[in-house]
């Protein structure tokens, strides 16, 4: 993250993301698949790295081994095995969605998990400063009901954030600067949806 003035004066926090060049590296349809999507890859991996099987998927589109592949639909134009797509795609849109894993917390407790306030340190408590306090009724119904907010993992799952502004696009460096953070540690894989 950093953060730009605008044309105003004001600053505004911002997040830089590498978007691209991506190839297609497959083009599925409803004859052969029974849907329409393209598949793209992202960042060159060593051949040492890839198995057979992705070696002769790689080479029938006639591109070189990816570290990442993702499938989208709803393209404007067609694609080709091979063709590249570049942060240009985006010079028109205005919002984007940026989808990603969010940090992972690990276990956590139910003040920093969902915000609960805790005990009162007064009137004879003990040991219950960070404590959810009761969760169901005494005899009836004898259970737990489902979604009660309780400790436990934090993070580490897919997150979307929607509307994201765009603040500027530049092509020569394949870079795509949006206003906000968007989901994930820094050097962790996005998607970017229009």
């Amino acid at each position: 993250m950093t953060s730009v003035f605008s044309a105003e004066g004001k600053n505004i926090p911002c997040t830089v993301i590498e978007v691209g060049p991506c190839v297609v590296t497959q083009v599925k349809t409803v004859d052969s698949d029974g849907y329409d999507a393209v598949q793209v890859g992202f960042v060159d991996k060593k051949d040492k790295h890839t198995t057979k099987a992705q070696k002769g998927h790689f080479e029938k589109a006639g591109v070189a081994p990816k570290r990442h592949l993702a499938e989208f639909s709803g393209f404007d134009e067609a694609y080709a095995p091979g063709a590249e797509i570049t942060v240009e795609l985006f010079n028109d849109a205005v919002y984007v969605d940026v989808i990603g894993t969010s940090k992972g917390k690990g276990f956590q407790g139910v003040v920093k998990r969902h915000g609960f306030a805790g005990a009162s340190s007064t009137h004879g408590q003990k040991h219950v400063l960070r404590s959810s306090g009761s969760v169901g009724a005494a005899s009836y119904p004898a259970k737990v009901f489902k979604g009660i907010r309780m400790p436990g993992q934090m993070g580490n799952k897919r997150i979307t954030v929607q509307n994201l502004e765009i603040i500027k696009v530049i092509p020569e460096h394949n870079l795509l600067v949006v206003k906000g953070s968007v989901p994930g540690s820094k050097g962790s894989i996005v998607t970017i949806e229009k």
